[in-house]
Parts: structure tokens; C-alpha cells; sequence
């Protein structure tokens, strides 16, 4: 086969041979070289393909699977995936319990290609019956001529990483790669890819990127499995809850923890920056080779990997509504804001309408003050407290109409203004400001919105 030509039989085919891609804004500050290995060129988009096929065609070979069988797996969704482009071209079907904490995005594509998905909590212990691990042992127990996939302790998911992932790197920085950056969940990237640079440079540093909530580095340093260290976390696809058997402690240098907000804001960054739109992972690791970056010198060559791409995460890292709720998104002026919450209809009135008509909007979209319109243009304003006032003095005010009750226009402010210049506008009398974007809609903040910004920052 001529390789120029890059003609395939199948898509498995495909898996492996990625490209290394050199990072150059996002590491600027670092004192050298930092090269992505940019693992979302596999078919499947992530890694994982590499560790999925190598798992199902061992198991084919040690007859744990026959024709037509059942393939079971808990996965974060990416092994799914992997498993499920083989299942494709190798005649299998594909069961997979993940958790709720996935993106919907991960299920869905499951889903799109063939597989059935089962959601369980993820705040559950894993010996817990609901959890993914104990309903996908389950199902392996109860399906005939099924195949329980068990990526945590299947060695050959470091096999996968030992044949192909870390010859690659080796190759293609030719031998001089220095450090190896990997995000750390079951273990086989970073101990497939440590067992092969080890023998080939006992030098080369193999450094673990782990998060908060996760027991991993804990272990690492310690030798102890501490549960205390267990708690719920947003980051995805690496961190654990127990110790997956396809860890080798000897051949992992260092593990760093890097928290949920650094991992999300980097992989925005390198999505804008790099132009590589990658997945929550990549971020971390990012996050995590800046906080040591004084342990690398001028004549070191770091190879970061990027596990997976960005359309898993749209709904939420790249989606700033989901950064902004939890406190990710850098809120600075009132456009931050804008862009933050998203597209919400500005709810108006027209001067000729009844204050009944205001206080059925007002119950409807749970609002405190309309902007009144006089021919569509916004001229008064309506507010709760105001009617309050009017309709303690008068019970008949529901009658009259929105122009008799109306108070002076919102403040209106530009979108460049920093948030904390919005006390001067929003106070006791004033709670929301007008703004108009650059296409000359109007938009509405009110002083929740602009407290929730602040509170979160």
C-alpha cells in the first residue's frame, strides 16, 4: 500500500500515527519547546480508539468474545466510542453504563453510532450497585456471549500505549523528548507510554496531570488509598476513585492536581490561541505543566497529550452560560456578562397597556422591572417595587394603563463598562441597567444578575 496515497480497507485502519503539533502561545511563558500530541486525529476523536481496539483484539484472541457477541463497558464516553468503531467493522453489539456527570454530547454520539447507553449517578461509591462500574459488571454477568470490557484493570489497555503511542513520540521528536505530560484516569496512557520511554531513557520524566476530588496523586505520594480525598468534580475523563490495576507506581515521576476552573479556561484558550479545539484534558494538562514550570530548563522538550477534541465538551466548557454559572468565566465589563447568560428575550410592554397586563408578565417571566415602550421605542420603565407603592394607595391601579404608573427609563450603560462601576447605576432605586450590543438590541441586567457575575469571580 502506498502510504502517500492514504487509502484504507476499514476506519480502523486509521487509529494511531498523529500528528505532534508545537504549541507556541499558550507556552510562551514556558523556557522551552512543548509539543501537542494531537490524539483527536484518531477516527473517533480521542485516544482512546488506540486502547479499544488493542483490548477487543485481545480478547478476541483469548476467546473471551465469539461472533456476534456483546461487548459491556463503563466509560466516560470516549472508550465507548472506540469500542464502538470496532464493534462496527467487527460484527459486535456494544452496551455502555456511563455517568450522569458526561456531557450529553458524549452520550449522544454513543449513541449515534450504535450503542446502547445506560446513565447511572456518578456521587456514588464504586462498589455502589447503581454505579457505572457495578451495572456494567452486572450486565456482563446476566447478557449471554458478552464481554466485560474492564478498561481500569486490562493491562492490554497499557499494551496499546507501550506498541504505538509511545514509539510514535519517540520517533517523531527522535529520541530527544525530555518530559511526558499526560491527564491520568485508568492509567494506560500514562504507564503504557512511561513503560517504553523508561527503557529507551530512564531520564525521561513522566508527569501525571490529576484533579481535585481525585485519591490518585494522593496515592502516588503516599501509598495510601484515602477515600477522604474522594469528592464530586466537574473535570472529565481522568482523576479516579480507586486505584485501576494498569498503574506501575516506578515508571510516573510526579502527579499534579490542577482544578476544575484552570482545566476549563485552558482549553478555551488553546481552542483561541492554538487553534486546536480540544477536549476538558487537554486543558488541564496545560494548567498543569505552567504550575511546574520551574522544573524545566532551556534544553528540555516536553510532549504534552491532547486526548480527545472539543465537540464532546460544547455543551458545556465551550458553552459560556455552563463557565458562567460555575464561576469559570473571567466576568470583567457588562459584555462579559452579556455573552455569559446568553440569549434572553428582553421582555418589554407599550405604554398603552394595563398595569394588569404588566403584572401578568412580571408573574410570567419572574422579572422585577419591564422597559416601557412608547411606538417601540424605550422610554419609561415599570417596576415591581413601584406598582407596589401604587397599589397600596390605590387598588384600582390594575386598571390603568402602563403610561399612568410609569416611572423614568433604566440606566442605560455601555457594554465596555467593568462590572464594578455598575453600583454607580444599579442601587436601591435602580435594580437593572439597559445595554445595546453592537447590532443595537437591547439587553437587560438586573442586580442578580451582576451579584451572581461578582460572587463567582
Amino acid at each position: 500500500m502506498n502510504a502517500e496515497k492514504r487509502v484504507f480497507e476499514n476506519v480502523l485502519q486509521t487509529i494511531g500515527n498523529t500528528p505532534l503539533i508545537r504549541l507556541n502561545k499558550v507556552t510562551a511563558d514556558l523556557p522551552c519547546p512543548v509539543y501537542a500530541k494531537v490524539d483527536f486525529f484518531n477516527p473517533g476523536n480521542s485516544i482512546k480508539d488506540r486502547m479499544a481496539l488493542k483490548m477487543l483484539e485481545v480478547a478476541e484472541h483469548e476467546g473471551k468474545i465469539k461472533p456476534g457477541g456483546t461487548i459491556i463497558e463503563g466509560t466516560s464516553g470516549n472508550t465507548g466510542m472506540g469500542l464502538a468503531l470496532a464493534a462496527i467493522i467487527k460484527g459486535y453489539k456494544c452496551i455502555f453504563a456511563t455517568t450522569d456527570k458526561q456531557s450529553k454530547e458524549k452520550i449522544d454520539i454513543l449513541k449515534a453510532v450504535g450503542a446502547e447507553v445506560i446513565v447511572c449517578p456518578t456521587n456514588v461509591e464504586p462498589e455502589d450497585p447503581r454505579s457505572y462500574y457495578s451495572v456494567s459488571k452486572r450486565l456482563a454477568t446476566e447478557i449471554p456471549n458478552s464481554w466485560y470490557v474492564n478498561q481500569y484493570d486490562n493491562l492490554a489497555n497499557r499494551q496499546a500505549h507501550y506498541e504505538s503511542t509511545a514509539p510514535e513520540i519517540w520517533n517523531q521528536t527522535e529520541g530527544k523528548v525530555t518530559h511526558i505530560v499526560v491527564a491520568s484516569g485508568t492509567g494506560g496512557t500514562i504507564t503504557g507510554i512511561g513503560m517504553f520511554m523508561k527503557e529507551k531513557n530512564p531520564e525521561i520524566k513522566m508527569w501525571a496531570i490529576d484533579t481535585y476530588g481525585s485519591l490518585l496523586k494522593k496515592w502516588f505520594d503516599t501509598g495510601e488509598l484515602d477515600m477522604n480525598e474522594v469528592h464530586p468534580y466537574i473535570s472529565e475523563g481522568f482523576g479516579e476513585d480507586f486505584l485501576p490495576q494498569n498503574y506501575i507506581h516506578e515508571v510516573i515521576d510526579h502527579f499534579e492536581k490542577v482544578t476544575d476552573k484552570d482545566g476549563a479556561v485552558m482549553a478555551r484558550r488553546i481552542a483561541k490561541e492554538e487553534g486546536l479545539f480540544v477536549g476538558y484534558s487537554a486543558g488541564s494538562v496545560i494548567a498543569g505543566l505552567k504550575q511546574l514550570k520551574n522544573k524545566l530548563k532551556p534544553t528540555d522538550l516536553v510532549v504534552v497529550v491532547f486526548h480527545d477534541h472539543g465537540s464532546r465538551y460544547v455543551g458545556k466548557i465551550y458553552n459560556d452560560e455552563w463557565m458562567l454559572d460555575r464561576g469559570f468565566l473571567e466576568v470583567e465589563t457588562v459584555k462579559d456578562l452579556i455573552g455569559g447568560l446568553g440569549r434572553r428575550r428582553l421582555v418589554t410592554i407599550d405604554a398603552g397597556a394595563k398595569v394588569s397586563d404588566a403584572l401578568a408578565l412580571m408573574k410570567k417571566y419572574d422579572i422585577e422591572q419591564i422597559p416601557v415602550t412608547n411606538e417601540g421605542i424605550i422610554s419609561h420603565a415599570i417596576t415591581q417595587s413601584g406598582l407596589f407603592k401604587k397599589l397600596i394607595e390605590n387598588g384600582d391601579v390594575k386598571d390603568f394603563t402602563v403610561a399612568d404608573v410609569s416611572e423614568p427609563s433604566l440606566p442605560e450603560v455601555a457594554m465596555n463598562t467593568p462590572l464594578e462601576r455598575l453600583s454607580h447605576f444599579i442601587n436601591k432605586e435602580n435594580g437593572a441597567v439597559l445595554t445595546k450590543d453592537d447590532s443595537g438590541e437591547f439587553h437587560i441586567l438586573t442586580k442578580y444578575d451582576v451579584l451572581n457575575a461578582l460572587s463567582k469571580g
